[in-house]
Parts: C-alpha cells; structure tokens; sequence
C-alpha cells in the first residue's frame, strides 16, 4: 500500500454478514480486524454479542475485542483512541486495517472526528437526573427528551435510561440536541476509506435474525447472563442494555417469561437492524452490495481501490 493509513470499512445492520465478509477479507489481502462493536468490547459477553468465534480469530488477528470488563463503561471517545492506535500499529506491519461492525457513532467518529466525542460528561448532573427518574417515576426522562429532541425520543427506548440521560446531557453542556450533533459529519474522512456496506432485503434480515437468536439461546446465552452476574453483580449501564442481556436479566429477575424474553429479543433487534440501516443510508460514500454472496463484489472493490490508494 502506498498509504500505510488506508483503511476498508465493512458495515450494515446486524445479521448480514459482515463478520464473515470481514474474515474473508482479511485473508485475501494480509489484513487485520478492528472491531466497530460497542458491546463486543466486554469480556464474558460472547453468545449474545455473536463475537467472532476461536476459527475465525485463529485465522486473522483481531483487535478491541474483550478489552474491558462489563462492569465499567467504555466510551466513544476511549474506542476512538484504541481503534486509531491499531490502524497505526496495522499499517506499521504493512497490512491492511479492515474494520467491521454495526455500531454507526463508532463508525463515524472515527473516520469522520466526529464532533460529539469530544462533548465531556458531567457525574453530577447524571446523578441528578437518575434522582429524579427514580422519584417522578420511569418515564419521566424519556417524556423530557421527546419535547426537547423528538427524533432521539423515537429513536430511544423509554427504559434506556442511559442514553436518555446522555442526550439531556448533551443538550444541557452544548445546547444543541443529540439529533443536530449526529446530523454533523465534517466532509473529509481522516483516512482513506473504502466503505463496503452489506444490505439484504428486510424480510432476509428479519428471517437470519430470528435463526441467529433461536441459536444463542440454544448456545446457551441465559447461563451466559447467569454466570456474568456472579462474577459481576452490577453491570455497567451500557452493558446491561445490550441486546439480548437486558431481555434475559428481565427473564431472571422474573419480571417476565422465557416465551417472552425470547420475543423481545427477536422483536428488539429486527428493530435496531432497521434503525442501523436507516443511519448507514444516510451516510456518504458507500459502496452497497447485497450480502447474500459478496465476496467476490468486495474483492473487486477492494483491488480498485488499494491500487490508487
């Protein structure tokens, strides 16, 4: 490569194949893998975040997975720095940097520098917020957000309380809501991108979500949930609202059924698999190609792009 910084994306919503086109990749043209998933930096949450298995690690090095423990918070900002230390160590090496995943802010903020990451975070006014929610009773946050920013409100489960907390955070530090920070990409990428994104027709994505899901239950992803609270008893607010935990912690603390755990699941991430594709839609200079077969597409891209790099 003529710039050691040049850079492939591999993104989509969930249950496209992105994983798997990533490995391929990486393969054909001596890459390695960065992770663009928020929750797959925890250790211990490896069923329901469908990490990249033993194989497939065995066969490419693979960089900001299990990097923390589910009990403490890891920011935008900290995956940030992480992800631009690898690419630089990957380029050193003379590789390729491939990053992968779904997590759309992770994405752009590293690419585009992307202005919200540096917008800090106030401990006090968090805990004045949370005081309140418990003493108004739940719903009451997310009622606030929908006045102020509609577009985060509808975005954001009423009973994600910390993102809801984060967007009238935002909003209190800066003045400016959630949804006009996540509307801001500065036009240059900070490297030479190739952005590869995966689609499926909905009704394929829906039907490869409810397979995947049916598969970590039967992996074993609510002894998964059981074993993580012995060794964490309280996990960390982001932790404990990833996909799959927070229905099974739901199951076990016997507010509901496993009939019903299992139905949210599937409902809840069909959800945000719309929501990751109506984000990527927005965003610049994509290449789309459909996910049903599309590595030979990728390569091709790939080829092109790496020779006026």
């Amino acid at each position: 490569m003529g710039n050691r910084e040049c850079l492939v994306a591999v993104v989509g919503p969930t249950g496209v194949g992105k994983t798997r086109l990533g490995v391929e990749l990486a393969e054909s043209f001596h890459g390695e893998i960065i992770s663009a998933d928020s929750m797959a930096v925890y250790r211990g949450m490896d069923i329901g975040t469908d990490k990249p298995g033993l194989d497939a690690r065995s066969r490419v090095r693979h960089h900001l997975l299990d990097i923390v423990d589910p009990d403490r918070e890891f920011s935008v900002g900290e995956f940030k720095s992480l992800a631009r230390r690898a690419i630089a160590q990957i380029g050193d090496r003379g590789h390729l940097p491939i990053l992968v995943g779904g997590t759309a802010l992770y994405i752009r903020t590293l690419l585009y520098d992307y202005p919200l990451a540096s917008v800090g975070s106030r401990p006090a006014l968090r805990k004045a917020l949370e005081n309140e929610e418990r003493r108004c009773g739940r719903g009451t946050l997310h009622r606030r957000l929908a006045v102020i920013d509609p577009e985060s409100a509808e975005r954001l489960h009423p009973n994600d309380l910390r993102r809801i907390i984060r967007a009238l955070e935002v909003h209190r530090i800066t003045g400016t809501t959630m949804t006009q920070w996540r509307n801001q990409t500065p036009s240059k990428p900070v490297y030479p991108c190739l952005l590869i994104g995966l689609w499926l027709p909905r009704e394929d994505i829906y039907r490869r979500i409810d397979a995947r899901v049916d598969r970590m239950f039967t992996d074993g992803l609510v002894e998964e949930v059981r074993e993580l609270l012995q060794f964490y008893p309280r996990l960390s607010a982001t932790a404990s609202q990833a996909l799959g935990y927070r229905e099974v912690l739901s199951y076990l603390g016997g507010s509901i059924d496993f009939e019903e755990c299992l139905r949210l699941v599937k409902r809840n991430t069909r959800h945000f698999a719309k929501r990751q594709l109506s984000w990527f839609r927005r965003e610049p200079g994509i290449h789309w190609i459909c996910g049903e077969s599309p590595t030979r597409s990728a390569r091709e891209l790939v080829i092109d792009w790496l020779e006026r790099c």
